[in-house]
């Protein structure tokens, strides 16, 4: 049996038949101490003070921290995903969020959030895109810095996201490795999603040998489909070796989709 204590689960894509304040203890009680989210208000980068209380209080009544936050990213999953790197309103709602993320991050000992890069979008170049990434980056890694917490930069995969500009580990390294030398703060780090890479044909022991050093978060989901492990081809069980001895000691995602059983039948994969 796997320790599920070694697991965070993604209650923005599991569990989401239930209201999101009743998501954490329903993570609690499937067996797991540790929750993670992306923004949890899609049309709202600054909601009400009081929805942010409560999402706290349901945090801590579950008894379950929460290990990962994503950036205001609008509509996940979804064609925009992303948008710190698209000019106009996406990029402003970006900004405005920033502070807040990292505040309630702050407040409820959360020390790692996630920017999501954005798509490519017709009316700016990729240079004038890139230079808007770089410099709310930027901004991220600031927030992140007086948060206590690491900035994530993830790959996402070319066949879903085919407009998003960093679609493979070395394309994310180079941003992180940008930020970090236009802050100087080296809190930049890798968000390693498995499955994500994979997408891409990427050989991923090779990928956890080259970047498990640069990577301060890990997300699985199997292949294909974006299941539960077992669902499709990949083998965790050797993966989960290999960070292991790559050094990587940080926490594992579970970013997959529940399946027809439903999100607390999904974890049947942990008792074998």
């Amino acid at each position: 049996m796997t320790s599920p204590h070694r697991f965070t689960v993604n209650a923005s894509i599991l569990f989401t038949e239930l209201p999101l304040l009743e998501r954490p203890a329903a993570v609690s009680a499937a067996g797991f101490d540790k929750i993670e989210l992306w923004w949890p208000w899609i049309e709202s980068p600054v909601p009400d003070r009081a929805e942010l209380d409560a999402l706290r209080r349901a945090l801590d009544y579950a008894g379950v921290q929460l290990t990962g936050l994503n950036f205001y990213a609008g509509r996940l999953p979804g064609p925009d995903r992303g948008a710190l790197s698209v000019p106009g309103q996406e990029s402003e709602k970006f900004r405005a969020n920033v502070n807040v993320a990292a505040d309630f991050a702050r407040s409820v000992g959360c020390r790692a959030l996630n920017a999501l890069y954005g798509n490519r979008v017709p009316g700016a170049t990729p240079q004038e895109q890139d230079a808007l990434a770089l410099e709310n980056l930027q901004l991220a890694a600031h927030a992140a810095a007086r948060a206590e917490a690491v900035l994530l930069i993830e790959a996402l995969n070319a066949p879903e996201s085919p407009q998003c500009p960093l679609v493979s580990a070395p394309r994310a390294i180079e941003v992180i490795d940008a930020v970090n030398a236009a802050t100087g703060l080296d809190n930049a780090r890798f968000l390693m999603d498995l499955y994500h890479l994979s997408m891409n044909g990427a050989d991923l022991p090779s990928a956890i040998d080259t970047y498990a050093a640069r990577t301060a978060h890990v997300q699985i989901a199997d292949n294909p489909g974006r299941g539960a492990p077992g669902t499709g081809g990949l083998r965790f069980d050797d993966l989960f070796a290999r960070l292991d001895k790559a050094g990587y000691e940080g926490v594992i995602g579970l970013e997959y989709k529940p399946g027809e059983q439903g999100s607390a039948a999904s974890f049947a994969w942990l008792d074998k």
